[in-house]
């Protein structure tokens, strides 16, 4: 299977810009295109479809996009890009501090939308269940005061509990523990998670970067491990 194969839901209540973004995708390669007008219709097709990707519009006619968008996250870690024609930082930013993947704000070029799209899918284009590297040999897991974090299962487990990792959560966190101990500059990070279109994106990646604390430290608001350099980056400290 390959990216082109994956399953796409498009959530939208208008028809003529589902149709085009149906056109676009197709066009791209991506054949797998399913396409709900309601948040009724949006959740039963996620149910039944499992997409890879959501792409989700944040006025619905029967209720909005993000709550719709907890509903989904309740059931999968599924990545989800909002699309609205709202061009606001208020909601492109609670879009995003809920954990949504991406932003693209209606009217877009066709080109964004593939670029968007594809960065996505080979952002979060790993196996959940994996547990195993190539060569066979177990993965390590990092571990912070208890807390045993695997990024081949995309978790975070302490106390006997376990919280998932969003995609970009993980890859901010995988990029991190590459360098432990040195600064990883706000560039590299947004590099890493939104690839080559990462200006303009340090914002969000705050946003991102403190919803990681909540996971990881005992203390979110003064963190251990994952510190910032002001002004540069940020730092996963080594142990003592």
């Amino acid at each position: 299977m390959n990216l082109y194969d994956s399953t796409i839901l498009v959530v939208d209540d208008n028809r003529e810009l589902v149709a085009m973004i149906q056109n676009i995708l197709h066009r791209s390669g991506y054949s797998n295109v399913y396409c709900a007008g309601s948040c009724a219709q949006g959740l039963q097709a996620f149910c039944r479809e499992e997409p890879q990707l959501v792409i989700l519009d944040i006025m619905l006619p029967d209720g909005d996009g993000f709550s719709l968008f907890r509903k989904m996250r309740e059931k999968a870690e599924t990545p989800i890009l909002f699309l609205s024609a709202k061009d606001e930082d208020n909601d492109r930013l609670f879009g995003l501090g809920l954990g949504a993947d991406d932003y693209i704000t209606k009217p877009f070029l066709s080109q964004e939308l593939i670029l968007r799209v594809g960065a996505v899918l080979k952002r979060t284009w790993f196996m959940p269940g994996k547990t195993k590297q190539e060569d066979g040999e177990e993965e390590p897991l990092l571990m912070l005061d208890g807390r045993e974090i695997s990024f081949s299962n995309a978790s975070v487990t302490y106390n006997g509990k376990t919280v998932s990792l969003t995609a970009k959560e993980l890859q901010i966190l995988k990029k991190l523990n590459e360098n432990r101990g040195k600064i990883v500059t706000f560039d590299t990070l947004c590099m890493a998670v939104w690839g080559d279109a990462y200006y303009g994106y340090e914002n969000t990646l705050m946003v991102h970067i403190r919803h990681l604390r909540k996971k990881i430290e005992d203390n979110p608001s003064s963190p251990k491990w994952l510190l910032t350099a002001r002004g540069l980056g940020y730092r996963l400290k080594k142990e003592e």
